[in-house]
């Protein structure tokens, strides 16, 4: 890699899909109206990207698919940004597992690694592929300006890795709520790559 190359990743998170907030990994909703006016809202006039990376998940693909049409920008799908599978959990909501498990609820957020869902996708693979992705665009964009539309999940596991942040704390340490934006820089430089985390929120 040449050395003083700068590449711009934006992550943007989907906005509020149909049926609200629930533990929705693999399940392939829409974004509800809301959701869409929560995107519309997190973009500017003034934003530029070489290309947008996209979840095949409806609640990123669909408005992904637009903004690359509106702006002409062009739209690439990565399987690997889907979100983590919630197993068991697909569907449910917090306090639905709250009041059938709660100590299995509290046992995941405290450490996700040692204690997914049942039947649900383990933390270790999940991050993997993620990795595996983000590692694959940082080269193939790189001296670019891109866009990542993906899930909250997944920007946890992009920012644990840009930040080092243990997977046992990743789902806890950062809020990532609808249509929020995180900036990552990286700079090739004879010092080697350093990534990091510009901003951050909605």
């Amino acid at each position: 890699m040449n050395t003083g190359i700068t590449t711009i990743i934006d992550l943007i998170r989907h906005g509020e899909p149909a049926g609200g907030p629930m533990f929705r990994g693999s399940q392939d909703d829409p974004l509800s109206e809301t959701g869409w006016q929560q995107m519309r809202g997190a973009l500017s006039e003034n934003d530029t990207w070489s290309r947008i990376i996209t979840s095949p998940l409806m609640r990123c693909r669909e408005f992904a698919e637009q903004l690359a049409s509106e702006r002409g920008i062009p739209l690439e799908q990565d399987e690997r940004l889907r979100e983590i599978s919630f197993g068991a959990w697909e569907g449910m909501t917090a306090d639905t597992i709250l009041a059938g498990a709660p100590e299995a609820l509290a046992r995941f957020w405290r450490d996700p690694v040692a204690h997914p869902p049942p039947g649900g996708e383990p933390m270790a693979e999940f991050h993997a592929r993620v990795r595996e992705a983000w590692h694959h665009w940082c080269r193939e964009a790189a001296g670019q300006r891109v866009l990542v539309m993906c899930h909250g999940g997944v920007i946890r596991m992009i920012l644990a890795e840009v930040m080092g942040i243990p997977l046992t704390r990743s789902f806890s340490v950062l809020a990532v709520p609808y249509a929020c934006r995180s900036r990552v820089r990286i700079d090739h430089s004879d010092h080697g790559v350093l990534s990091s985390l510009q901003s951050h929120g909605v």
